[in-house]
C-alpha cells in the first residue's frame, strides 16, 4: 500500500486555513493590488464562520489606488504560538495558503537579503539578519512538508500558483528532499553564526 501524499486544498466553502498570523500576512503579501501595490495597512477582527468555526478577516485600503482590499481566512483549532525569537509559518502540514515554489520563492528572497558576510555587523544590522535567516528556514520547512513519506521530492502536481510554477520550471531539482534539506540546514547553520557572533 502507497504511502498518503500531501494533497493540494479542495474547493471548499470556507475560507483556507491561515494556521499562523505569519502565514496569513506572508500570504496577502504576494497577493498585490491589481495596481501592483502589495502592501495596506491591515484592520483585523475575528469572526464566526458558522458552527464551531473562527475566521479572521483583515482589511484596509491600498496606498497605490485607494481601491479596498480584503481577505478572510479559517483559524486553527488550536492557535500556534511561536516560541520567542523564533518564526513559525505552519504546524507541519501543506499550506493551503502557499505552494511549495512559493516557500522557496520566500526562502530565497530572506536568505538573499542577509549579508554575505555578517561579521562586525551592528546589533540592529544583526537582529535583523537573525529574523530574515529563521523566516528562510521556516519557509524550507514549509516547502519541505510537501514530500510525501517515503518520497524523495516534491510531486510536480503540488505546485499550482503562478510565481510556485516559475520556480519549478526554472530549477525542479531543486524540489528534490535532499537539496531542500540541504539548503534548509545551511540556513540554519548560517542563523546560528549569526547568533554566535555578538
Amino acid at each position: 500500500m502507497s504511502s498518503p501524499q500531501p494533497q493540494a486544498p479542495q474547493p471548499s466553502t470556507q475560507p483556507p486555513l491561515a494556521r499562523t498570523s505569519a502565514e496569513a500576512h506572508l500570504y496577502m503579501d504576494l497577493r498585490p493590488c491589481e495596481c501592483g501595490e502589495s502592501t495596506f495597512d491591515r484592520d483585523t477582527a475575528i469572526i464566526d464562520l458558522g458552527g464551531d468555526a473562527l475566521g479572521s478577516r483583515y482589511e484596509g485600503h491600498c496606498p497605490g489606488c485607494g481601491a479596498r482590499r480584503e481577505f478572510v481566512f479559517r483559524l486553527p483549532a488550536q492557535v500556534i504560538l511561536p516560541p520567542a525569537g523564533q518564526v513559525v509559518y505552519g504546524d507541519g502540514t501543506p499550506s493551503e495558503l502557499l505552494d511549495p515554489g512559493e516557500w522557496l520563492w520566500v526562502a530565497d528572497r530572506f536568505a538573499g537579503s542577509v549579508p554575505a558576510e555578517t561579521s562586525g555587523l551592528d546589533e540592529d544590522v544583526r537582529r535583523e539578519a537573525r529574523v530574515r535567516l529563521a523566516a528562510a528556514a521556516a519557509a524550507m520547512d514549509e516547502a519541505l512538508a510537501w514530500v510525501p513519506p517515503g518520497a524523495d521530492a516534491i510531486p510536480a502536481d503540488a505546485v499550482r500558483s503562478e510565481l510556485g510554477l516559475a520556480v519549478y520550471e526554472d530549477e525542479p531539482d531543486r524540489f528534490a528532499l535532499d537539496r531542500l534539506e540541504i539548503v534548509r540546514d545551511a540556513y540554519r547553520e548560517l542563523l546560528e553564526r549569526v547568533e554566535a557572533a555578538r
